[in-house]
C-alpha cells in the first residue's frame, strides 16, 4: 500500500514519534521479538521491538548489533522492569544509542527513565490506571502504551475497548497513545485512531509471519486456534500476585498452577522471599516460552497468545501482513 492519505493523517503523531512509514509497533515477545523478525517489521515500515525478557547484558548487546545489521530502519527495545540487572540493560541501549526504549511489567523504578531520557532515547510505558498513565507522563516519559486484557503474554484485567474510552478522551489530545490488545484487523486500528490514539501495537498477528523463527509447530497451533483458546492464567495464592498470562490452553497451562502452589509453599516456608518468589516465576514463563517457541513442545510448553489468534491462519511476509491491515484502515476510514 502506497497511499493511505486518511489512515497517515490520523497516525500523523506517532508516524513522527517513530520515525517510521506506518505508527505500527510489534508487541516485545520473548524468543519471537529478535533480530529475524524485528528488522523485516522495521523494514516494511513499521516498528520493530526487540524482547529483552531474561537475557543478560551480553546477550542483549549482541542482539542489537545484529539487528542493526540486518535494517537501517528505526527499531527499539524492550525491557522487563523487574529484570535484577535493569540499569547494566539500559546502559547497553545507550551504548548503542538505541532511539526507543519500553519499559514493561511493572512501574519503572527510580532512576530508570531519567537513565534512559540521559542518552537521548524516548522511553515509552505501560499503565493500568489513568491516575498512574498521567503520573507516568509527567514525570518523564514521552508515550504511553494502552493494553487491554485480550492481549497475549502478561495482561491486565481490563478490555482494551473500555481502556481507549477511559484513557484517549483524557490523553490523546497531549501526549503519544498506542493502543494495544485484540487488534487482528485493520477497522479496529481505523476505530482506535479515530479515537486518538496516535498508533496502535500488535504482537500476535506478527508472531507467525515467514520471517519469524517460532518453531513451524508453534505456528500450527496458532492456525488451528480460535479466540476462546487463548486463556488468563489462574492466580493460585492472593499473597503471591501474579500478573496474569494469556496463552493457548495445554498441559503448560496446568504446570504453571503447580509451579505457583510450588513457591507460594517455599514463600510460606520462609526459603524465598515475594521479590524472588515473582522472579522465579519469570523464569518459569522464559523457560516454558522458549520450549513451545524454539524447541516446538506445544505441549508442555507456553504458547502466549492474544484472542485475536483466531485471524491468524496462514504464515505471510511482514509486508503482506502490515500491508493488508493498513489497506483496511483506510478502506474503514475512507467509508
Amino acid at each position: 500500500m502506497t497511499s493511505f492519505p486518511h489512515t497517515r493523517r490520523l497516525m500523523q503523531r506517532g508516524i513522527d514519534f517513530l520515525g517510521t512509514e506506518y505508527a505500527v509497533l510489534c508487541g516485545a515477545m520473548s524468543w519471537v521479538s529478535e533480530r529475524n523478525l524485528v528488522s523485516a517489521i522495521s523494514n516494511a515500515g513499521g516498528f520493530g521491538v526487540i524482547a529483552c525478557g531474561a537475557m543478560t547484558p551480553d546477550l542483549l548487546d549482541a542482539e542489537i548489533a545484529a539487528t542493526r545489521a540486518m535494517t537501517d530502519k528505526p527499531f527499539g527495545v524492550n525491557l522487563i522492569t523487574m529484570h535484577p540487572m535493569l540499569f547494566d540493560l539500559i546502559e547497553v541501549c545507550a551504548r548503542h544509542r538505541v532511539g526507543h526504549v519500553v519499559l514493561a511489567g511493572g512501574i519503572p523504578p527510580k532512576g530508570s527513565v531519567e537513565a534512559i531520557k540521559a542518552f537521548g532515547a524516548k522511553v515509552l510505558v505501560f499503565a493500568p490506571t489513568l491516575a498512574l498513565a498521567k503520573k507516568l507522563l509527567r514525570s518523564g516519559a514521552d508515550a504511553l502504551v494502552i493494553e487491554g486484557s485480550e492481549a497475549g503474554g502478561h495482561i491486565g484485567p481490563v478490555a482494551t475497548s473500555v481502556l481507549a474510552q477511559e484513557f484517549l478522551p483524557e490523553l490523546a489530545d497531549d501526549f503519544v497513545v498506542f493502543v494495544a490488545g485484540g487488534i487482528g484487523h485493520g477497522d479496529m486500528i481505523a476505530a482506535y485512531l479515530e479515537m486518538g490514539a496516535s498508533g496502535v501495537q500488535l504482537g500476535t498477528a506478527f508472531a507467525c509471519a515467514s520471517e519469524s523463527i517460532a518453531h513451524p509447530d508453534f505456528k500450527k497451533a496458532f492456525f488451528r486456534a480460535n479466540a476462546r483458546d487463548a486463556v488468563a492464567s489462574v492466580q493460585v495464592d492472593p499473597r503471591l500476585p501474579v500478573i496474569p498470562v494469556r496463552a493457548l490452553k495445554n498441559k503448560g497451562t496446568e504446570e504453571f498452577t503447580a509451579k505457583q502452589r510450588e513457591v507460594a509453599a517455599r514463600l510460606d516456608a520462609g526459603e524465598v522471599d515475594m521479590a524472588a518468589a515473582q522472579l522465579e516465576i519469570e523464569h518459569f514463563w522464559a523457560g516454558a516460552l522458549r520450549r513451545a517457541v524454539i524447541d516446538g513442545d506445544v505441549e508442555n510448553g507456553s504458547l502466549m497468545a492474544g484472542q485475536s489468534v483466531g485471524m491468524v491462519n496462514a504464515e505471510e511476509p511482514v509486508a503482506t501482513i502490515l500491508d493488508r491491515l493498513i489497506d483496511q484502515s483506510e478502506t474503514a476510514l475512507a467509508r
